[in-house]
C-alpha cells in the first residue's frame, strides 16, 4: 500500500513539472507561471501542491535539473546514431533541432533563466551547461584523441554557438530554421579544423 501511495506522489509530482513546461511559450516564461494554473493543469488542487514542491522556486529549480538531464540524453542518443557512421556535428545538430521542433519548452526555460533574475536560477543553468559542455568535452578527447584541455575548449565553443542557433531556432519557420541549420554546421566544422590544427601543434610542443 505504501509503495502504491508512493509511486501516485511521484506520478502526481511529475504532473506538476510537464504542466509547469507545458504552459511556456514565446510570450510566456516560468516567472509568469502561477501556482494555481500549474496545479489546475496537472489536475491537483492548488492546496496539493505543497505536498510536492515547497514553493514555485522549487519547482523551478527542479525543472533545470529535468532540463538538464534531458540535453545529456539528447548527446547520448547522438552518440548513439553515430555507430552507424556518419558526420559528428550533422547528426548531433540534427538531433538537436528535431527536439526542438517536438519539445522546444525544455530550451526556453534553460535560455531564458541563463539570463534571469534570480541568482539561483542562473547559477543553476549554469551548472547544468558546464556538466553538458563536460560530458560533451569527454567524448571528444575520447573520439579524436585530444588532451583533456582541447576536448573541453572544443565543446565549449560548440555548445555557445550551438545554444546561441538554438535561442534563433525556436520561433523560426522551417525553411529558415533549415537555412540556419546548414549554416550552424558550416560554423561547428570550421571550428572543428581549427581545433584539429591546435591539437596538432600542442602534440608537436610535447615531442619537441
Amino acid at each position: 500500500m505504501a509503495g502504491i501511495r508512493a509511486l501516485q506522489k511521484e506520478k502526481t509530482r511529475q504532473a506538476l513539472i510537464n504542466a509547469a513546461f507545458n504552459q511556456l511559450t514565446a510570450e510566456k516564461s516560468f516567472a509568469n507561471l502561477s501556482l494555481r494554473e500549474v496545479s489546475r493543469e496537472a489536475g491537483i488542487a492548488p492546496t496539493s501542491f505543497y505536498r510536492h514542491f515547497k514553493d514555485m522556486e522549487e519547482l523551478g529549480l527542479t525543472m533545470v535539473d529535468e532540463a538538464g538531464l534531458t540535453l545529456r540524453q539528447l548527446m547520448r542518443q547522438a552518440q548513439k546514431r553515430l555507430r552507424n557512421g556518419g558526420s559528428v556535428i550533422e547528426i548531433s545538430i540534427d538531433t538537436f533541432f528535431e527536439f526542438i521542433e517536438n519539445d522546444p519548452n525544455v530550451f526556453r526555460l534553460l535560455l531564458r533563466e541563463s539570463a534571469g533574475i534570480s541568482l539561483l536560477f542562473r547559477t543553476a543553468v549554469s551548472r547544468e551547461i558546464k556538466h553538458f559542455i563536460e560530458e560533451l568535452g569527454e567524448f571528444i578527447t575520447y573520439r579524436f584523441n585530444y588532451s583533456r584541455y582541447i576536448g573541453y575548449m572544443q565543446a565549449e565553443a560548440s555548445v555557445t554557438l550551438t545554444f546561441s542557433a538554438m535561442s534563433k531556432a525556436l520561433d523560426m519557420d522551417e525553411k529558415d530554421r533549415a537555412e540556419l541549420k546548414r549554416r550552424v554546421i558550416l560554423q561547428l566544422r570550421m571550428i572543428a579544423k581549427g581545433v584539429q590544427f591546435f591539437a596538432v601543434k600542442e602534440k608537436d610542443k610535447t615531442t619537441d
